[in-house]
């Protein structure tokens, strides 16, 4: 699987690359992964749209450690750790969700 931006096998970027950034996102608008908005501004599709409440059921996590891709809900829920693997995910990140993802 492709992620745009990335510069590891963990799915870290030039914009986010500390320990625990190891998700990548699919956008709603293109489904296609990168790890952070600015990758997919650099590199994406070029008309953003937040993910729907009604396809929060829908894969678009990719943990970086495992590689399991996780429904937004069960990222969403997962308190900052892959519920495959337990690798801990960046607690920071859910500053930026409504960059992503609609609100419930």
């Amino acid at each position: 699987m492709k992620i745009r931006g990335a510069i590891d096998s963990e799915t870290r970027c030039s914009h986010y690359h500390g320990e625990n950034d190891r998700i990548a996102i699919k956008f709603y608008c293109c489904q296609e992964y990168f790890p952070c908005i600015h990758c997919h501004e650099e590199y994406g599709c070029g008309h953003r749209e937040l993910w729907p409440c009604k396809k929060f059921d829908e894969q678009a996590i990719l943990c970086g450690s495992c590689k399991i891709e996780l429904t937004i809900n069960e990222y969403l829920t997962s308190n900052s750790r892959c519920p495959s693997c337990n690798a801990s995910f960046n607690p920071g990140c859910a500053l930026h969700y409504h960059l992503y993802f609609h609100k419930p």
